[in-house]
């Protein structure tokens, strides 16, 4: 008989107990529904592509609830698989319109009748699934009388049977109608593994099942499987994501018993453990057993980085995604504690690895970084310190606007704010800058007193230079663009790639790259993306700079091969794919020289692996020939700077955290090493 709603979700709760569970004969999936309503399984095997919520134009069937039950799919009666069907709650939502809607209601209506005894509301209803490693999406198609459709109440539901899961995973039900007319519920199902099921005899992957359980001995965490002897399995570490597929950190195939060996250091809350024996259609069992370890989440603090991307941009580099907010804050020299700009700055939550904007102008080596989580600082850094310089005795003073444009300025101070005097009066505005002089017998902080006329002498002398080379300040107020376009191989390529292009912004250069456009590149395409990026580079005078990979390198070759690219290839942010039916011609026309540069990454790639025909422009190495690339992508008839070399130190010290980070990975095992993470074994 059908488990109880309650007991399931004691079932899937974090101790199972333990189910008897209703049998399903025969493999193929179905459908039922309430008394009076009919429905019917279309497609038990879609692509999901939800798009956006578009209005009623009248009343409509919408899911409103979602319920899901355990259930056994049986072949024979020892040869069951654990599935889970799922109940879709509908209501009506809108209103009748014109009775003349003959595609909503199936016909021709009388206008003399207001709702026809033989119309009929019908609705699609997709169910997308995802299990890791497994996604799937059904539809199923309902249709609900008139005379049973009352506007905004409940009109009944309908069933799948089944989507067929592994033992101990973690299901993932989303649920909306096609087209979309309300936000898609979603559910997340814990299932029991094989010691919550009563019928677990009638599963065969339970019967070979290696059992593990996690112990403590001081500082280390033994993984013990208790499995018969000679028996092979597989176990991995991973980094379960709320968002994403998992991150695989760890695998090896065993035989058993083992006892495997965990430090500390290793824990995080996301940690998860998954076995299965070396046989085939194994079920894999799932245990993420620190998710409440203090340990665990102190480890994760520790692992998390801030990475500056931009001057204005930024992200939280962290393996578990975690509750954040961070703002900026102000350090003096000599170590005094750094002083939050809130206000007029708010905090900003943080999600792990999404872009942030900061609302700055411009950098400064002071500025610094707070992250919280619940109330208590975890993270600070200092983002900019590293390409800016060490911190500088400057005087923070902030401006602050009231009603009728009144404004008033205050010095930051570790103990507040301390306002100036109210009588300040503005000697110049500008775009260039503003210079302020405010009476000092009114000054609160007397020992204030020289910094502030320093400040003033600093910032007169300042403001008469600015306005002496005004001009010749708008004319190179503009860089010069650069649009850097690379293969993306990988994940830890693209972050290479993004380092480079943050150091290039130090530099006096626009650098574009689709690294940081991805949401232009999904809106455009990866192919208007990159002719309209071209086209404004090079009406600017700006260089197109082409950094090759072995991923670069073969796509090139096979554009060279086949004049074409394969069908259906560029993926949504695509861009090198895309950009080769315009550069290639710049090249074969003789157009390239002058306006565009190759690179690669010295230990990566040789230059005598690009392609012939790209080395009718210069190729330089990285980070080996960094002066020589830095000139290259200077104004063409900007002279040699003497602060060439000196850009390329400030470039590679800048870059070279990203290439040890990409050519020695960080947790790189070391050889001779025994069974665990880090073992010997190069995974």
């Amino acid at each position: 008989m059908p488990v109880p709603w309650f007991l399931l979700s004691l079932a899937l709760g974090r101790s199972p107990v333990v189910l008897s569970l209703e049998r399903l004969v025969g493999p193929q999936d179905a459908t039922h529904c309430s008394p009076g309503l009919s429905c019917h399984l279309w497609d038990s095997d879609i692509l999901c592509l939800p798009g956006d919520i578009m209005p009623a134009p009248g009343p409509v069937l919408a899911p409103t609830h979602l319920q899901t039950e355990l259930v056994l799919r049986c072949h024979k009666e020892t040869d069951c698989d654990l599935c889970v069907r799922v109940a879709v709650h509908l209501a009506v939502h809108g209103h009748w319109e014109e009775p003349e809607d003959e595609e909503k209601f199936g016909g021709a209506a009388d206008p003399g009748v207001e709702e026809p005894r033989n119309a009929s509301l019908q609705a699609q209803v997709v169910l997308s699934f995802q299990a890791y490693p497994t996604a799937r999406c059904v539809l199923l198609e309902v249709q609900v009388p008139a005379a049973l459709v009352q506007f905004g109440q409940s009109v009944g539901s309908v069933v799948y049977d089944c989507f067929e899961a592994a033992l101990g995973s973690e299901v993932r039900i989303w649920s909306y109608t096609q087209p979309r007319y309300e936000k898609e519920l979603n559910l997340t199902q814990q299932l029991p593994d094989c010691r919550g099921l009563e019928v677990r005899n009638s599963i065969p992957s339970c019967w070979a099942l290696p059992w593990l359980n996690v112990s403590a001995d001081g500082d280390n965490v033994h993984l013990v499987l208790n499995v018969s002897e000679e028996q092979h399995f597989g176990l991995s570490l991973y980094w379960n994501q709320v968002q994403g597929p998992p991150k695989p950190r760890w695998h090896k195939n065993l035989t058993g018993p083992q006892i495997i060996t965990l430090n500390h250091t290793d824990l995080v809350p996301c940690l998860c453990i998954q076995v299965w024996p070396l046989e085939p259609d194994s079920v894999r069992t799932n245990i993420c057993p620190f998710r409440e370890d203090p340990r665990a989440h102190r480890n994760l603090w520790r692992a998390a980085r801030l990475r500056l991307l931009t001057l204005q941009s930024w992200l939280l580099d962290a393996p578990c995604s975690l509750p954040a907010e961070a703002a900026l804050c102000w350090r003096a020299p000599g170590g005094d504690p750094c002083q939050p700009l809130v206000p007029p700055l708010s905090w900003e939550n943080v999600t792990v690895d999404k872009v942030l904007e900061f609302p700055l102008l411009k950098g400064h080596p002071n500025l610094c970084v707070q992250v919280n989580s619940w109330e208590k600082l975890q993270l600070q850094e200092c983002l900019w310190a590293d390409s800016l310089g060490p911190l500088k005795d400057d005087v923070l003073l902030l401006e602050t606007r009231g009603p009728q444009d009144n404004r008033s300025l205050c010095a930051l101070e570790p103990s507040g704010c301390t306002s100036l005097p109210s009588k300040a009066s503005t000697l110049w505005d500008d775009d260039l800058g503003a210079l302020w002089a405010c009476p000092m017998d009114k000054y609160i902080h007397k020992r204030w007193a020289l910094v502030w006329l320093a400040c003033l002498l600093f910032a007169a002398a300042l403001s008469l230079i600015l306005l002496l080379k005004k001009d010749h300040a708008k004319a190179a107020a503009r860089s010069r663009a650069a649009l850097l376009l690379y293969s993306a191989d990988d994940s830890g390529f693209e972050r290479l790639v993004g380092a480079l292009a943050s150091a290039l912004c130090q530099l006096p250069l626009r650098v574009a790259v689709d690294l940081w456009s991805r949401r232009e590149l999904s809106a455009q395409g990866p192919v208007a993306w990159f002719h309209a990026q071209r086209r404004q580079t090079l009406q600017e005078g700006g260089v197109v700079v082409l950094l090759f990979s072995p991923g670069a390198v073969a796509l090139c070759s096979e554009w060279l091969q086949d004049g074409v690219s394969a069908p259906g290839a560029h993926g949504p942010h695509d861009a090198f794919r895309a950009s080769l039916s315009c550069v290639l011609p710049d090249f074969l026309q003789g157009r390239a020289p002058g306006s565009y540069v190759g690179a690669c990454f010295d230990r990566l790639l040789h230059p005598d692996a690009v392609p012939a025909l790209f080395r009718t422009v210069p190729v330089f190495t990285l980070p080996s020939q960094l002066p020589d690339f830095l000139g290259a992508l200077q104004q063409p008839r900007a002279a040699r700077s003497g602060r060439l070399q000196e850009r390329a130190e400030q470039v590679s010290r800048a870059l070279q955290p990203a290439l040890d980070s990409y050519f020695h990975p960080p947790g790189t095992p070391a050889p001779g090493r025994g069974v665990g993470p880090g073992a010997g074994d190069g995974t």
